[in-house]
C-alpha cells in the first residue's frame, strides 16, 4: 500500500523543480531560483534564511508574517522581500500553493 504522501507527490504536491542561475560568469555570488509547491494549509513557522529571499505567488495563496506584519497573497502578487536573518513565517492556503523563489 502506497502512503498518502507519497500518493500526493505523485499528484504534484511538494515536489520542487530547481533551476541556478548564476549572476555574472565566473562570480562567487550566486542567484538561486526555484519553483516551488506546498499542499493546502501547508505551514512553516518562525525561521530565517542566511541570504535575501524573492517571491512570486503562482498559484494558490500565500499568508506571510514577517517584521509583525501577516498578509494574504494570491497568483499573481509578490510578497516584499525578506531579508536574510529576517524571522517570518507561512501558511499556505486551502489549496496546492506553487510559487517562485528567488534567493541572493
Amino acid at each position: 500500500m502506497v502512503s498518502e504522501g507519497f500518493r500526493k507527490q505523485l499528484e504534484g504536491y511538494g515536489l520542487t523543480t530547481a533551476e541556478i542561475l548564476y549572476r555574472l560568469p565566473d562570480h562567487p555570488v550566486l542567484l538561486q531560483t526555484y519553483v516551488w509547491q506546498d499542499g493546502a494549509h501547508a505551514f512553516y513557522p518562525d525561521h530565517t534564511h542566511p541570504m535575501d529571499t524573492a517571491h512570486i505567488i503562482l498559484e494558490g495563496e500565500m499568508t506571510l508574517t514577517c517584521g509583525g506584519s501577516t498578509k494574504t497573497y494570491t497568483a499573481g502578487e509578490r510578497p516584499p522581500d525578506v531579508p536574510a536573518g529576517a524571522v517570518h513565517s507561512a501558511r499556505m492556503g486551502p489549496g496546492r500553493c506553487r510559487y517562485l523563489i528567488g534567493e541572493k
